[in-house]
């Protein structure tokens, strides 16, 4: 049995030989990925301010869990072999109307049980990305760099003529780790992750996704995508999970 498990793998290496040799992970000049899909959100809790005057509630459950729509624009430059540019354009805003368990204490105002309220979440996300590009195999590629987010998020309540609301602007820095793998010819498994974790918040973008090369400059990519993070200060507690069904085209030059 053990002979016989031998050569297996060294078929299976035999028969991956030919692939290893041919299928090279390409690097483009410029790529345009357009992302659409649909999102999910199992944690959405909020405190404003986060000073033991107002009431800590779960925009989940008096909005639902979902689901809404969700896109995003990237365009990837790289300058060199090794050196690349991304741009991230991320809007996101969800609105829905439902009842709250107890009376709840938002923003300076207060919001009455068992009747309407109309909750609103935006999270907007802009980041410029560097990568570099510090592995590049017959099969597999991989980036490290850095990226700056600026987040454009507001929470806000309406109950009849009452209505308040946090917006939060902020710059956060951010890792950046990617990682494309040619599974087979004209497929591609591929893994991309900004995130930081640490002090009074954190923030995790991570995506998994296959992708089918479909000739010429176009590519087809569909997977799952994970939002996660928030921050406890002062003045706001705000943390969030959602998770994306996404699908993708990308143009490649």
């Amino acid at each position: 049995m053990v002979k016989h498990g031998r050569f297996i793998r060294l078929g299976a290496l035999a028969l991956l030989a030919p692939v290893a040799a041919t299928a090279q992970v390409r690097t483009p000049k410029l790529a345009i990925e357009l992302e659409a899909g649909a999102l999910w959100q199992s944690r959405n809790d909020a405190e404003i301010p986060n000073d033991g005057s107002a009431t800590r509630f779960s925009l989940a459950d008096l909005a639902g869990s979902g689901p809404w729509s969700a896109g995003r624009l990237y365009v990837t430059w790289n300058l060199t072999e090794r050196h690349g540019l991304r741009l991230l354009v991320a809007p996101f805003s969800l609105g829905a109307t439902g009842v709250l368990d107890e009376p709840v204490r938002f923003a300076g105002e207060s919001y009455a049980a068992r009747q309407p309220v109309k909750a609103t979440y935006t999270f907007n996300s802009y980041r410029l990305s560097y990568r570099y590009r510090y592995h590049a195999g017959a099969r597999t590629a991989a980036w490290v760099g850095f990226t700056g987010k600026i987040r454009d998020a507001e929470i806000a309540l309406e109950q009849g003529s009452t209505s308040s609301r946090k917006d939060d602007l902020g710059f956060v820095p951010l890792l950046h780790l990617a990682g494309d793998w040619n599974v087979a010819p004209r497929w591609r498994l591929g893994l991309d992750v900004d995130g930081l974790a640490g002090g009074p918040g954190r923030a995790v973008d991570a995506a998994l996704r296959l992708g089918y090369d479909a000739g010429g400059p176009w590519m087809v990519q569909a997977g799952y995508r994970t939002l996660e993070g928030g921050a406890d200060v002062s003045d706001v507690y705000s943390f969030a999970w959602l998770h994306y069904a996404v699908a993708s085209l990308v143009w490649r030059w």
